[in-house]
């Protein structure tokens, strides 16, 4: 059965076109809340709501905070925060759910709405269907003495920093790092500087000055293309950029980006080198091909999910994995965190460079990212790509030319009409060349 609302990371889209209106925030938090109760035995159901930085949360907030209400179902209010803490408090609060009011690394006019099972994880499928089919009951508010009860958590913040904080190893602290921070603006903007600076850093700060509008814009995990520059000017040694929610993170010193492929490697070959327990790895269709080639040569089953945090954590728990992540950012380190973590997943990187006393680049200078080659093609109505022979058996030829050194993926996006051609080598203009000749393939509007 497919889903109306719900896509890979809860409800998302424009402020005020349906879904992301009051009036839907409200019927979904209703809809939610009466599922919830049908899951207990004693129908005392509590939820967790906190929000980023985007001046539609407050709207948003309120209405989710009537639905569940009028449901019969008792709410703390956590205010701005990471999606990550939202998915800690729900578990330290022992409550049923938790919602987060965020579209994450999109701009300001964009807002979404996801939850959290009462273990800090993603809601099931299963449970995100029922949700669907309850609001097509419409509106329904309980007996006046049935209503439910609102309550704000005080030092909601504080107490998800000393979270992080708990992360970081008890032997160590972060005592001659200069670190360079890039909130965006974001849910992240009052907590990331205490983390780092409680744990002995120094930190420059960038990006937390949120206004309502100014998430994400120019800043954060989703424009890096600086962050070396200004980790530079500000004299730090390395760079952290969280996204709008802060469950991204890519990290920089003063000459390059790393990304979350990257950082994931750092991790997980940390690990190995202090003899723990690590048996393989989860990245995405996207990783770069020279990280699985890196992961094969230590020995490390590497393992490909669907493009999503949703489906590289469904993928580590099928094959009992702690590590797993995507380049985008999405990092998860499942004995520290239940779902991604940007701020959790930095200080594992900044724990391996105060251990070994190596900076970023030392720590990769073993691995080269192969050039990444993507073509977006716009295809013509109705084509069906993975039926189309010719472009079928030009992919099994470019894949069995590039066998060992790179490779094809061509798969479809799911959320525009296009087909995303990329090609990886250790060759630039060959990898041009092989992706554009696949590309052309397919027909265009």
């Amino acid at each position: 059965m497919s889903r109306k609302y719900f896509g890979t990371d809860g409800v998302r889209g424009r402020v005020g076109i349906s879904p992301i209106t009051p009036e839907f925030a409200l019927l979904l938090a209703q809809a939610a809340g009466r599922v919830l109760k049908r899951q207990t035995t004693d129908g005392e159901v509590g939820v967790f709501i906190a929000k980023d930085t985007r001046v539609s949360g407050y709207m948003l907030e309120s209405a989710m905070q009537a639905g569940f209400l009028s449901a019969g179902v008792d709410v703390v209010l956590g205010g701005p925060l990471p999606t990550p803490a939202v998915a800690y408090l729900t578990r330290a609060q022992r409550l049923s759910a938790g919602v987060v009011i965020s579209a994450s690394h999109n701009p300001f006019y964009d807002n979404g709405i996801k939850f959290f099972s009462s273990q800090g994880t993603k809601l099931p499928d299963d449970i995100e269907l029922q949700i669907e089919k309850e609001m097509d009951r419409g509106y329904a508010c309980v007996d006046s003495a049935q209503l439910g009860k609102a309550r704000r958590l005080d030092d909601a913040s504080g107490r998800y920093v000393e979270f992080c904080k708990s992360t970081f190893p008890t032997d160590m602290d972060l005592r001659g790092l200069k670190i360079y921070v890039d909130a965006a603006n974001g849910a992240a903007y009052h907590i990331a500087f205490d983390v780092y600076h409680e744990l002995g850093a120094s930190v420059v700060c960038e990006g937390n000055e949120p206004n309502g509008f100014n998430i994400n814009e120019g800043v954060g995990a989703t424009h890096t293309e600086t962050l070396p520059e200004r980790v530079k000017k500000a004299g730090c040694d390395v760079g952290i950029a969280l996204d709008g929610d802060a469950d991204r993170v890519i990290m920089a010193d003063t000459e390059r980006v790393y990304d979350g492929d990257q950082l994931l490697y750092v991790m997980a070959r940390d690990r190995l080198a202090r003899g723990k327990k690590i048996e393989g790895v989860v990245g995405t269709l996207m990783t770069n091909y020279a990280i699985e080639k890196k992961f094969g040569e230590l020995g490390l089953n590497f393992f490909r999910a669907k493009v999503g945090d949703r489906y590289v954590l469904q993928l580590m728990k099928e094959k009992g994995l702690l590590l797993g992540g995507e380049g985008s950012g999405h990092i998860i380190v499942l004995d520290k965190q239940t779902t991604g973590d940007g701020i959790v997943s930095s200080l594992q990187v900044l724990a391996v460079m105060k251990r070994t006393h190596k900076s970023l680049a030392e720590l990769l200078s073993e691995v080269h990212l192969s050039p990444q080659i993507l073509i977006n093609r716009r295809f013509a109505e109705g084509y069906k790509w993975d039926q189309d022979e010719v472009l079928q058996k030009r992919m099994a030829e470019v894949s069995e030319f590039l066998k060992g050194r790179g490779r094809i993926l061509v798969r479809a996006s799911g959320t525009e009409p296009l087909i995303r051609v990329m090609v990886e080598s250790s060759d630039r203009d060959e990898a041009k060349k092989l992706a554009e000749e696949v590309a052309v393939i397919i027909p265009t509007r």
